[in-house]
């Protein structure tokens, strides 16, 4: 692959984007659980925005069906505001943007909108299960941190030193 300057421009900036949006919500982080969910999440944006802009994941990178996965870290960055980077707020935002990680390649593969890849619609289900588990994964790390939080607040509350 010969990258030009834009791409390396390009992946400079998600470097930086994501460096600076760890930086940013581990400093909300109480719990080494929420420091890993972060991680978890800032990786799978971050690979699923690589691998789609480099090769594409349905069809190939120029196929504009692919669009629709920017459109899946839409749902985790509305989901994360509006959970105000509560963790359990941030659960289900990772939960929903598995969900939308899983329809976008449900339209792909029902709409027949890659059949040009050598491996389709193998291609798309595989890293559609990736993506998905990274996705859930953090959502169970999210999900860890605001139990494990609230659980010691309320001992502290029924239990006063």
């Amino acid at each position: 692959m010969n990258w030009t300057l834009f791409d390396y421009v390009v992946m400079g900036a998600m470097l930086l984007g994501a460096g600076g949006a760890y930086a940013f919500l581990k400093r909300r982080a109480n719990t080494a659980s929420y420091r890993l969910a972060v991680g978890v999440a800032i990786a799978a944006a971050f690979l699923l925005a690589w691998i789609n802009g480099a090769v594409g994941i349905i069809g190939s990178e120029t196929n504009d069906a692919n669009m629709m996965y920017f459109g899946v870290i839409a749902v985790a960055i509305a989901g994360a505001i509006i959970a105000r980077f509560r963790p359990l707020g941030m659960a289900r935002a990772m939960y929903a943007t598995a969900g939308a990680q899983a329809a976008v390649a449900t339209i792909a593969i029902v709409a027949g909108l890659g059949p040009d890849s050598p491996k389709w619609p193998m291609d798309v289900l595989v890293l559609t299960a990736f993506f998905v588990a990274l996705w859930v994964l953090a959502g169970w790390l999210f999900r860890r941190a605001g139990r494990r939080r609230y659980t010691a607040r309320d001992r502290s509350a029924l239990y006063p030193d």
